[in-house]
């Protein structure tokens, strides 16, 4: 069966999805980084060649996509959560705020023939801001690959890591701003912020950042892997959370996670972590002092989660349903 593969960016969810669908059938993967009528032909054409469509994210360009194959009478599967359902305004981000985008996203959904996210509360997410019922999303936890096959025993640093895209969203969104504001309350403690650097936010972070904190940019996998290996604790403080991939990440090296209660993170955490109530500094760093006194059994219990919660094979497995199932509908 060949299946056409339309993403708009590659991240590391996006890749794994791509890498477990190509172990049954044949995918082409198209990256779709342009917006209308920038690659029209190259929509049309892979739909034309596949049997099913799927797509990661309700926007301009699986709308396209999800069009053709409405045209075409072929299956599609969309993947949905994150900034394709968000409605939350005071950080500027999400397509269901309003504008164009809130009704392109809505209408790709709608036209979608298996729908399908990563977390319940992107389920209930889907009906509260995009109003498609719940019933009729699929909830698939994303599959979290284990690189260590055990827990990592690299002697623990007092450090506090944080991954994330630094861009001026995501000071607020992802809470990288009171993260590194709250080094300054803890200056025995490394606080490291890893990811690439896309606007002017580095400037504005370097410009209240205390000693000890490290700005990496951009690594490869094997220096992120490095950095879950070193941090005692893992810090989340975001506002909106679809899934929390890196959290997860982190808690599979042993990382303690220190999260608020924004979006799935409990679901990811469970009760592995500690709790922020409010993504302010203050909060941040009792979280912080509170995470880096657990015994080293929690480091185990939180790999663990992972470990149980969110297999490789379960995904595939139920992703492979929803391109049968999409392929029966329209037959």
């Amino acid at each position: 069966m060949n299946i056409f593969f339309v993403h708009s960016g590659d991240e590391s969810f996006v890749k794994l999805d791509r890498e477990l669908l190509s172990a049954s059938f044949n995918v082409r993967d198209y990256h779709a980084a342009h917006k209308f009528p920038a690659g029209i032909r190259q929509y049309w054409r892979g739909v034309r060649e596949s049997d099913v469509l799927f797509c990661w994210f309700a926007s301009w360009n699986s709308f396209w996509a999800i069009l053709f194959a409405r045209i075409m009478r072929k299956g599609a599967v969309l993947v949905i959560g994150g900034y394709d359902l968000a409605n939350l305004p005071e950080a500027g981000y999400g397509h269901q705020r309003r504008g164009l985008g809130k009704w392109v996203s809505r209408f790709a959904m709608q036209l979608a023939t298996v729908l399908v996210t990563f977390s319940y509360f992107s389920q209930r997410e889907a009906e509260q801001n995009a109003g498609i019922p719940f019933q009729q999303v699929r909830m698939i936890y994303l599959g979290v690959p284990d690189p260590y096959g055990s827990l990592p025993q690299t002697p623990r640093a007092r450090m506090a890591l944080t991954v994330g895209r630094v861009d001026r969203p995501n000071l607020k969104r992802k809470g990288i701003e009171p993260f590194v504001r709250a080094a300054a309350y803890l200056p025995d403690v490394q606080f490291v912020v890893v990811g690439a650097w896309a606007d002017d936010a580095i400037a504005h972070l370097r410009s209240i950042a205390s000693p000890n904190v490290l700005f990496t940019g951009r690594v490869s996998d094997e220096e992120l892997l490095d950095y879950y290996r070193q941090a005692s604790v893992y810090v989340q403080a975001s506002l909106h959370e679809g899934f929390g991939m890196s959290v997860a990440e982190a808690m599979l090296a042993g990382c303690i996670p220190v999260v608020t209660r924004a979006g799935s993170l409990p679901e990811v955490v469970g009760d592995c972590g500690v709790y922020c109530k409010t993504p302010n500094p203050m909060e941040i760093t009792q979280a912080v002092e509170m995470a880096l006194k657990e015994p080293s059994t929690t480091r185990e219990k939180a790999r663990e989660r992972i470990v149980r919660q969110f297999p490789m094979e379960k995904r595939r497995v139920l992703l492979e349903q929803c391109i049968q199932d999409a392929l029966l509908i329209h037959l």
